[in-house]
């Protein structure tokens, strides 16, 4: 770490600083319990459940000693404390096995029109976001974005005191959206005291400092304190990086096409080569083909500081080739690294966000209390989505600012004058980097309100437990784009001309103007020079970009009763049931100023409009058979307004022969209904570049733009979870469970995007081949179609793997002080396949895929932690296994198959290196406990993520060279700050 490092981080904590002095005074006593997450026992083992203790078990049966056979990881609040990496709890949720391929800032830079920028929205088992149901003290809570996803950011993390993650189909006990599981964020409801917090941090390359600060306050009040007030409120920020200057991302290990490959002679059709940079796009541009004279005379010669000319070396390997119709796309040596994008891209996004919670209940007597509930949650996001790149640029030889420059080709004896004189028109690839780069600034703020009753009575001489509530939640989104092409804009300010005698414009003869300005002299028209850096006037930086926006407001109305209770018992026990229903009304509105729904590169909003209710009823119950089996089983009947009624069920049981050891199972059918998006988007855009298998080209640009399908029906899956628990007697403080999951999802809504309908109309499948086209606005070379549809099935398979010990040293060490916790967690993911039904198109097992947001093979972590009266140090490991990337690939060398069909060769393309390494990053944490008198106790902590500064997962690709998703982009960084309560 760097001085200037240390000076920063110290600089924005001087206030922990001095806090820390404050408080620094004899330690406050250990709290007792175990502290490692994930122990396998916590269904339903507290004694004494209460109805204000809303508990997520897999199950809506509340009774003491029910054990739910459903899966359940607890992660509590020491674990959060002492392993998050950062002040942002949904980070530390992401890092647990069961989550993977989850939406962070981090991978949804490029997510420009989509409205998801900034998001941190929970993936279960790689089965999609959408898929995952995540809960606020067991309700559902208003989505962030059109398409459902909650955004773990509008939670009160100052009041989080646990996180339940139920594995496995959960639908009929929580509703639609549970086919991979349920989050819950539990808060503490009743706590009574003052405690705040305050970190601050800071990366080891001395960016992305961050900070926040929390307080909470709850108090009883009343009669008998009967009543009980809390309140919270929490402020954090973080510095964006808004271009990569990490090693790792400048190696130049690139997938490039072999340019000798053919169907009959062995060869791979990709090869994994170093160095190897972008060749068809540079900061000032660079021609790619010229007209006039010999064709493509002047390609490769590139324009740099006030538009000096140079000539670009390709390197010996070069695709396509140098002299073909086609410019080179990638290089291998040459001047590889003179393209700009793997620099000015974004790491990191500038964070703020801002939190107020309230909650305020009474018990009125008779076992009932009210409550009311109240949070406020505002964020803002600003992110580099990256450069303005274009590859497909025409400048005429009537633009004056292409003249200049090829007199300068001239001057530096790259061409004769009269070749220079030949020329009619050019083509150009650049990043343009005169212009700002692109940017999504996004702001979010979500309410929520909730009132309601609950509480208990005896009933058939046992207790019953009831609640009843209303909900009402509102997100407010302005999803805001910075300095995006306007592309009729851009297309009259690139056409420049030279003003002739007596034109409408009354200017000089010889002026650069626009050509559209000669017809219409008040169009506001701004000629803007392509060629060269630092030649770009900021009236025409302001005249072709521009700040596309849309207003969405997503509203969420919840109405529910729940009751649990015991109505009789058999012979082998208690029978207990549950019962409830919910209503629930969803809906999306929004605004989009006309001049910003078409025209631009990207964004093109539309505003979407659109609503559905569904009714829900639920039955639940559990019967003890004897011999130590427990049958549970429940069923929900579920009405949509758009897409019809439909029943999800589960059976389940679990079976302690002896007290050491409990098997579980459970059978479930799960679904999820279209959301919002799905049945009514209007319109949005994104761009990227595909590989044309026509060509090889990998760097082809297009555009693509999706819309609803109000015809869609509800997803269905079918889960069975069986597993085990161990807590042997003779081993006191071990704990282990390991459960197998597989999940089969049918009907499931998805839609083909740009590469899948391009590789199928190669290989002949004629209705692909009408969804795409040429760009009609010119700024990208394709233009997409898409829409979602249920067409595919989905499997994921794997098993989990949860194992924990804890030992108090004096029980070895007599007199030690102190204890030692060890905690693993670890998820094989076996399979996760989708069948898109098209014919003759194979399933691929995404498992190990590392080049997405697929699941590696193996996702784990694993801690170990000392802790004493005066202070806890604890250790973590976790990482993903190595894997391909693509498993699609055949990996051959002089031997690959030959004479292929096109649509065999489409879909398993070969290639002559696949692996792909995983990574493992060792996170410490140390803090020390400080205490003054009895009620008065606090912590200092220093946590160090990524301790090694191991690189993240690297990808043979340009731009950002790395798994966005499964790896520690940031390196090594640093984070200290204070904890207080007073009781």
């Amino acid at each position: 770490m760097t001085d200037g490092s240390w000076r920063r981080l110290f600089s924005t904590g001087t206030g922990l600083t001095a806090l820390s002095i404050t408080l620094a005074n004899p330690a406050f006593a250990q709290t007792d319990g175990p502290s490692g997450s994930g122990t396998p026992q916590t269904q339903g083992e507290a004694q004494n459940i209460s109805s204000d203790e809303l508990i997520v078990t897999g199950s809506r049966i509340l009774r003491n000693g029910f054990q739910s056979p459903t899966p359940l990881t607890v992660a509590t609040q020491e674990d959060i404390r002492n392993t998050s990496p950062t002040n942002n709890i949904a980070d530390f949720v992401n890092q647990l096995p069961a989550l993977a391929g989850s939406t962070r800032p981090s991978n949804s830079r490029l997510a420009i029109s989509s409205g998801l920028a900034g998001i941190n929205a929970l993936n279960l088992r790689g089965l999609g976001e959408i898929r995952t149901l995540v809960l606020l003290d067991g309700r559902r809570t208003v989505a962030s974005s059109v398409t459902g996803l909650v955004d773990v950011n509008t939670f009160p993390q100052a009041l989080v005191k646990s996180v339940e993650i139920v594995t496995g189909g959960a639908s009929a006990a929580y509703g639609s959206d549970a086919v991979a599981g349920v989050v819950n964020f539990v808060l503490d409801k009743k706590f009574q005291g003052i405690k705040a917090s305050a970190d601050s941090g800071i990366t080891g390359h001395g960016d992305g400092a961050n900070y926040s600060f929390s307080l909470a306050g709850g108090t009883a009040f009343g009669s008998d304190g009967r009543g009980h007030v809390l309140l919270s409120g929490e402020w954090a920020h973080r510095d964006g990086i808004f271009q990569v200057d990490r090693d790792w991302n400048a190696r130049g290990v690139v997938r490039i096409t072999n340019p000798n490959y053919t169907n009959t002679n062995g060869q791979p059709q990709y090869l994994i080569r170093q160095p190897v940079g972008v060749a068809n796009a540079t900061p000032g541009g660079i021609i790619l083909n010229s007209s006039g004279g010999v064709a493509n005379r002047l390609r490769g010669i590139y324009f740099g500081n006030g538009g000096a000319a140079s000539q670009f070396q390709y390197g010996a390997l070069t695709f396509p080739a140098v002299g073909g119709a086609t410019a080179p796309s990638l290089t291998q040596g040459g001047d590889w690294q003179l393209n700009d994008q793997g620099r000015n891209i974004g790491l990191d996004a500038d964070d703020d966000r801002r939190g107020v919670f309230g909650r305020v209940s009474y018990d009125v007597g008779s076992g009932i209390s009210l409550f009311a509930e109240a949070s406020y949650n505002w964020q803002k996001t600003l992110f580099n989505a990256g450069p303005q790149l274009t590859t497909s640029t025409t400048l005429s030889a009537a633009n004056p600012y292409l003249q200049t420059a090829l007199a300068n080709a001239v001057s530096a004896g790259l061409i004769t004058p009269g070749q220079r004189a030949a020329v009619t028109s050019v083509t150009i690839g650049t990043t343009a980097v005169d212009l700002p780069y692109r940017k999504n600034n996004s702001t979010r703020d979500v309410q929520r309100y909730a009132i309601g009753a609950e509480g208990e009575f005896q009933a058939f001489g046992k207790k019953a437990i009831w609640n009843v509530y209303g909900q009402y939640g509102e997100t407010n989104a302005h999803e805001q784009l910075r300095d995006i092409m306007n592309t009729t804009r851009m297309a009259n300010a690139t056409d420049a001309v030279s003003a002739p005698a007596g034109n409408a414009l009354g200017v000089a003869a010889g002026t650069v103007v626009c050509r559209s300005s000669l017809t219409a002299p008040t169009n506001g028209c701004v000629p803007l020079n392509r060629l060269g850096i630092g030649v770009t006037s900021q009236a025409a930086i302001d005249y072709v970009l521009g700040d596309p926006y849309r207003d969405q407001t997503l509203k969420q109305t919840v109405a529910g009763a729940n009751l649990s209770l015991t109505p009789f018992a058999t012979w082998a026990g208690d029978v207990s049931i549950a019962v409830g229903g919910e209503y629930r009304r969803e809906s999306v509105s929004g605004y989009v100023p006309t001049d910003y729904q078409t025209g631009w590169s990207v964004g093109n909003f539309l505003p979407t409009f659109g609503s559905y209710n569904v009714k829900e009823a639920y039955l639940e119950t559990v019967v003890p058979l004897g011999l130590g089996i427990e049958f549970n089983g429940a069923v929900r009947a579920t009405d949509y307004s758009t897409s019809g009624y439909v029943t999800t069920w589960k059976v389940g049981a679990s079976w302690q022969p002896i007290p050491d050891i409990r098997f579980r199972a459970t059978r479930s059918r799960d679904i999820r209904a279209p959301n919002l998006s799905e049945l009514f988007q209007s319109g949005t855009s994104r761009t990227n570049t595909l590989t044309d298998p026509a060509t090889g080209r990998t760097t082809v640009t297009f555009r693509e733009i999706t819309t609803g399908n109000p015809n869609l029906r509800p997803e269905k899956a079918d889960s069975v979870n069986i597993g085990v628990v161990l807590q042997p007697r003779f081993l006191r403080g071990f704990s282990a469970s390991v459960d197998g999951f597989d999940i089969k999802l049918k009907d499931a809504i998805g839609q083909f995007f740009a590469q899948d309908i391009i590789n199928r109309c190669y290989e002949g499948r004629t209705e692909f081949c009408a969804a795409y086209g040429p760009d009609p606005t010119g700024d990208r070379e394709l233009f997409f179609r898409a829409s979602p549809f249920n067409f595919a099935r989905q499997w994921v398979r794997g098993i989990d793997v949860d194992a924990s010990y804890r030992v108090e040293l004096d029980r070895i060490f007599g007199g030690a002080p102190g204890a030692i916790t060890l905690h693993g967690l670890a998820t094989r993911y076996i399979h996760n396949i989708t069948d898109s039904g098209v014919p003759n198109v194979v399933p691929i097992d995404a498992v190990g895929q590392l080049s997405g947001t697929s699941p590696p093979e193996w996702i784990y972590r694993f801690n170990a932690s000392y802790e004493t009266e005066r202070f806890s140090v604890t250790g973590t490991v976790r990482g993903v296994s190595s894997g391909t990337y693509g498993n699609n690939y055949i990996v051959c060398n002089g031997d690959c198959p030959v004479g292929r069909a096109s649509a065999v060769v489409s879909q398993f393309p070969t290639i002559n290196n696949n692996h792909i390494s995983g990574a493992a990053y060792v996170d410490l944490n140390l803090t020390a406990k400080i205490s003054q008198g009895e009620r008065t106790r606090g912590e200092v902590f220093l946590n160090v993520t990524n301790l090694l500064d191991r690189d993240p997962i690297l990808l043979p690709e340009t731009g950002l060279a790395a798994n966005s998703t499964y790896s520690d982009l940031l390196g090594r960084a640093f984070r200290v700050g204070v904890r207080f309560e007073l009781r």
